[in-house]
């Protein structure tokens, strides 16, 4: 059940430990005014009528970055990220995904909720629920697996890759308001990244990717899916439902801490404030039944089969670190096969989270793709450049 379970249900900071009851009546969390890990103001953005938590940094006429975290983290986790690229000119945004951190997080079945749903209308006879016989790739890189990719949630979640693609999307007209803006993303947060440049591909100008994340229990990945699915989603089903002793058993900073030693190789970089900014936002109202609706999250697009489809003109260049307990390397490093993607480099020593364990590794990958990817500046008049490349 290790493979199978324990693993993925952590990705890079994933600390599924909490269950809460939500009070009828939702109403929004409220963030510190400054953030513990950044020392930034917290904001927020208001999206299809929910709360969208984010930081940003950097001068408004620098090129746009916007940083997608984790799962079950936040922008936090971007800590060491947000100041090393700000301070190199850029204008840095990070955001809570809707669900995590400081941002909203009603109940998924409550209409407000649903209404929210990437989902809602987006499949049709030309982009079907299940895609057939797809490519993926294998542990060892050498190897092929042809495998049908269901993408809807199965329990009807909002919480899923294409609400928070969009959310993405919307989050850079409204509030970045630039072109050519450069998406870094982090584990999980890779297949939301990716669907956002496959949908508005004239948004973006390509991707940094820190970590992707395979998705061990999406059910094209689980070994004889047909046998083992209804065990897991009865495991799922049991959790969502009967999850709370269990979570409020490991809902302590000292054991969040001991979890994060499994993902980090570098334990030094777990330190209180890392701790704190993680576990604070999941004791809130609501954070533990997205926790459980995204462990029921069996399906949805898959790195691979997203890449196969990407847009040739954005570039995307991937790291990651080669003592990671849940990432093959082999795999990884097979996905310079894929025609989007540029560099793949991994470093040992480094576990799942880069960029918070090894920043001194990650930040100049980082760099070196924004100053010879982006030529924003360049291809700006006087007044677009005056103004940031402003729509």
């Amino acid at each position: 059940m290790r493979t199978l379970w324990n693993r993925p249900l952590l990705a890079c900071g994933a600390i599924f430990l909490f269950y809460q009851p939500v009070a009828i009546g939702y109403t929004p969390p409220v963030p510190p005014k400054i953030s513990p890990a950044t020392n930034l103001p917290n904001q927020i953005y208001k999206w299809r009528n929910q709360q969208i938590r984010y930081q940003r940094a950097g001068p408004v006429s620098g090129r746009p970055v916007v940083l997608v975290h984790g799962l079950f983290v936040n922008s936090d986790h971007w800590r060491k990220t947000i100041k090393a690229l700000s301070s190199e000119g850029y204008d840095v945004h990070a955001l809570d995904l809707w669900g995590y951190g400081y941002s909203s997080k009603p109940p998924y079945d409550s209409p407000e909720a649903q209404a929210a749903n990437g989902e809602n209308g987006r499949f049709n006879d030309e982009y079907p629920e299940i895609l057939p016989n797809i490519e993926l790739g294998t542990p060892n890189g050498k190897g092929v697996r042809v495998r049908d990719i269901e993408l809807r949630h199965p329990v009807g979640s909002p919480y899923n890759f294409f609400t928070w693609s969009e959310l993405i999307t919307d989050f850079c007209k409204d509030v970045v308001r630039k072109k050519g803006i450069t998406l870094v993303s982090n584990s999980i947060g890779t297949s939301s990244v990716f669907q956002a440049v496959i949908d508005t591909p004239d948004l973006y100008n390509g991707v940094c990717v820190v970590t992707p994340n395979f998705r061990e229990l999406h059910s094209a990945e689980v070994p004889f899916s047909n046998l083992a699915m209804p065990i897991i989603r009865s495991v799922q089903k049991t959790l969502r439902e009967k999850g709370q002793s269990l979570f409020d058993a490991l809902a302590t900073p000292s054991t969040v801490k001991q979890i994060l030693m499994e993902p980090y190789k570098r334990r030094d970089a777990v330190d209180d404030t890392l701790v704190q900014v993680l576990l604070d936002p999941l004791l809130l109202d609501g954070a533990s039944k997205v926790v459980f609706d995204t462990l029921s999250y069996s399906a949805g697009p898959l790195p691979e089969q997203q890449l196969a489809a990407f847009p040739d003109d954005k570039p995307v260049w991937i790291c990651y670190g080669r003592d990671d307990p849940w990432t093959p390397a082999a795999r990884v490093d097979a996905l310079i096969q894929k025609p989007a993607v540029e560099k793949v480099i991994g470093w040992d020593g480094v576990g799942h989270c880069p960029h918070d364990e090894a920043p001194e590794l990650v930040n100049p990958f980082l760099l070196e793709f924004l100053k010879t990817k982006t030529d924003i500046p360049s291809r700006l008049n006087p007044m677009q450049a005056l103004f940031g490349g402003l729509f």
